[in-house]
């Protein structure tokens, strides 16, 4: 990103984003080197601000920290801040249409496969990191196909419903003595009301319960757009309705598990007014926040284009509408035959030899981390180690060396005899004061 930067300013002569998109506009063409250069640098800033495809890493092994810390920086804002980015530069990712394909791609690629490493973890926390990195590919696959509108408007009902299953997972966590295994909880729909209610509310609106719940109306939004807007294909549309399916089913996987079925780990500790009253807010937040998408929508209009529909055709957004209702309903009659109905169907698919091998590659991120440290980690150690030796470490050890050696010198002046000491200062004295005098 910083070299981003770079090549902007020292192209463009400023870093105020207002001028630089009007300067960018101004001298360079569509399809323009620096403008495609550019885009790309700043691309791989927000990968990594915003765990998309290959730096999403992080975010998982991030979840070790406090639930507030979560359900605030990652999942309504730090987590977000790549899809702001480009959002806010979409006048330079418009003059590099390979750029603004890359992060298309980018978006379908990472909602995909978040959305199945989702569907095998055991960590209540984990599966909704999972999700946000998936999430935050949807709003990358709008940005891609051109739907700036639709990107950011999912990115405000995300912040309700994300923040919202963080903080009831919060509660969840605590009120069972820091347990986080979803296969160790249960029965939990009677033993903590104000949880499940919540936690049920922004689970569908993250699945896209059709026409109620705020994530519906813009993740459906997004779909819909990745099929008609001028950079949209129906590959990528497909890729966006695959995802609304692992949602769904990893969604209510975690809800029958965690609220349904027999009682697992025994509730300790109920939660005060200071956790379910944001609970609560949140989920009013989560149901209207969808029809806030005219309000919304005409306050972006005067700082993003909107999206204009231009592969269409005979296709409709209320037949992709009807669509999606149909994948939540398939995703959530699935997650309820797995793991609540005949849940040893869920055990039989992961103890077939291609269910396991699937499982525990999904389950590892599908491998990147095995990958990383193949490619750059080993590779490093292995070359640290062979070149151990060479001339810069050769110069230090002298350097050590020659201090040691002076050590010694010195260490023999110490003699303990004060008179040698006087005449030393004495002479070092005189020797001073005539350098000064005579240089």
């Amino acid at each position: 990103m910083s070299l981003g930067l770079f090549l902007l300013f020292t192209q463009l002569g400023t870093l105020q984003i207002q001028d630089l998109m009007h300067r960018a506009s101004e001298q360079w063409p569509a399809g323009s080197t620096y403008a495609v250069a550019a885009a790309l640098l700043l691309l791989g800033g927000a990968v990594g601000k915003s765990a998309q495809l290959p730096l999403q890493v992080w975010l998982p092994d991030a979840m070790a920290g406090p639930t507030p810390v979560s359900a605030l920086l990652h999942a309504a804002t730090m987590v977000t801040a790549g899809v702001y980015l480009i959002a806010r530069t979409h006048v330079l990712f418009s003059l590099a249409p390979s750029a603004q394909f890359a992060v298309a791609v980018v978006g379908a690629v990472t909602l995909l496969l978040a959305g199945f490493s989702a569907l095998t973890q055991h960590d209540i926390k984990r599966v909704l990191a999972y999700s946000t990195m998936s999430q935050i590919g949807y709003m990358f696959l709008a940005l891609g196909v051109g739907a700036w509108q639709a990107a950011m408007f999912h990115f405000v009902t995300h912040a309700f419903f994300k923040a919202l299953l963080f903080l009831g997972a919060g509660v969840i966590i605590n009120a069972l003595k820091d347990e986080h295994s979803i296969f160790r909880m249960g029965g939990l729909r009677k033993e903590m009301p104000v949880a499940f209610w919540t936690f049920l509310i922004a689970g569908c609106s993250l699945a896209g319960l059709p026409f109620i719940t705020a994530g519906f109306f813009s993740k459906d939004m997004i779909i819909w757009d990745a099929w008609s807007a001028p950079q949209g294909h129906p590959v990528l549309w497909l890729a966006g309705m695959t995802g609304a399916l692992l949602t769904s089913l990893y969604t209510f996987r975690v809800i029958f598990r965690v609220f349904f079925g027999p009682l697992g780990t025994p509730v300790t500790k109920r939660p005060g007014y200071a956790m379910t009253i944001p609970l609560l807010v949140l989920a009013f937040l989560s149901i209207v926040g969808g029809y806030l998408k005219q309000p919304i929508l005409g306050a972006l209009n005067s700082v993003l284009p909107p999206t204009v529909e231009v592969h269409a055709g005979s296709f409709t957004e209320v037949g992709s509408e009807a669509i999606a209702a149909l994948v939540f309903l398939i995703g959530l009659y699935s997650a309820y035959v797995f793991h609540l109905q005949k849940r040893g169907l869920a055990d039989a698919l992961v103890a077939n030899p291609v269910g396991r091998m699937l499982h525990q590659w999904w389950f590892a991120d599908w491998g990147f981390d095995w990958i990383y440290d193949k490619v750059f980690v080993r590779p490093f150690i292995w070359a640290a180690q062979i070149n151990k030796s060479d001339f810069v470490d050769a110069f230090y050890t002298g350097v050590a060396w020659l201090t040691q050696l002076l050590y010694r010198g010195l260490s023999r002046t110490e003699t303990g005899r004060v008179r040698w000491y006087a005449a030393g200062m004495a002479a070092g004295s005189v020797l001073f004061i005539a350098m000064v005098l005579f240089k």
